[in-house]
């Protein structure tokens, strides 16, 4: 393969970098992510006799990782960055600057798993019991209540307009990870708390604003004001842990998976590109299903008298 000019490696960072933001079309947060992860290793490459990416080989990007993990960056730190040396090469690929992906035989250090909190349905019923007929709290009311609903990711829900909202199906079109759009069911006590913020919308929103969530500014409302009414709202009602988006998300997940068992749906709901994501959420209490085995299972059945 011929060598492309020396500046190569930042032409093509330059380059896959652009064709994030513009064709796949990533969130600020997600493509900045991508950029640090890209450009430390670029720095890092400086010490080597390396113009091209295609010359970067397995061992290199070990040796990498291996050094990043003795400077105490974590597992899924690593995992991240490989994540982005791997999207970087399908792109050199695709534009025929690279013939293999060299990131495809390398593995980041395991990353420990842990279960994500969840909320029982009587915590969860306790918080969303506030009373606020203020236009605030039928807002903060509404947002509540569609996380639990729907299981949205905090950037979904404050990207939603006016029009996401489909009530006479009684679902909500999502922009998620990926620009991709995915639409979700959301439940009658959901409908019912949107509606009612509907009704108050009028006054805190600005008449050209197209947000379904606005703040008192009149604009559409942002990350940190959302975290900062959920935690509001939490403390309010007496809550046993601080209540934050994602917290609403695995309530969500967790409830649905254990009543219906169906973890595709469930993907599907929560927008994960991969099943392995949802797995997650598959713990149930061993204390449960030994008792559902114990009093299905045939061997287990104990004898009558």
């Amino acid at each position: 393969m011929a060598a492309d000019p020396p500046q190569s490696l930042d032409l093509w960072l330059d380059k896959f970098l652009n064709y994030l933001l513009n064709e796949r079309r990533l969130s600020p947060r997600t493509w900045e992510s991508y950029g640090r992860d890209l450009r430390a290793l670029r720095r890092w490459l400086d010490s080597f006799e390396i113009t091209d990416w295609h010359q970067l080989s397995q061992q290199q990007i070990r040796q990498y990782l291996a050094e990043r993990h003795r400077l105490g960056h974590s597992p899924r730190s690593l995992h991240r960055e490989l994540s982005s040396l791997r999207s970087l090469f399908r792109y050199l690929l695709r534009e025929g600057v690279a013939e293999a992906n060299p990131a495809l035989g390398v593995h980041a250090p395991k990353v420990r798993r842990h279960l994500p909190a969840t909320l029982d349905a009587d915590q969860l019923a306790q918080i969303l019991a506030f009373q606020d007929n203020s236009p605030v709290g039928m807002r903060d009311l509404a947002i509540m209540e569609l996380f639990y609903s729907s299981g949205l990711r905090l950037a979904e829900l404050v990207s939603l307009d006016l029009g996401d909202i489909d009530f006479g199906e009684k679902l909500v079109e999502v922009t998620g990870k990926g620009a991709k759009t995915r639409r979700v069911p959301v439940g009658r006590q959901a409908i019912k708390a949107i509606q009612d913020w509907l009704a108050v919308r009028h006054q805190l929103a600005l008449g050209d604003e197209t947000a379904l969530f606005v703040g008192t500014r009149g604009r559409r409302i942002n990350r940190s004001m959302v975290q900062k009414q959920l935690h509001l709202r939490s403390v309010e009602q007496g809550a046993i842990r601080n209540i934050h988006p994602h917290l609403l998300r695995h309530s969500f997940a967790s409830h649905l998976l254990e009543s219906s068992g169906d973890l595709r749906a469930v993907q599907e709901l929560l927008g994960h590109a991969n099943i392995s994501t949802t797995q997650i959420y598959t713990h149930l209490d061993f204390q449960h299903l030994a008792e559902v085995y114990d009093k299905a299972h045939p061997r287990a059945k104990k004898k009558r008298d």
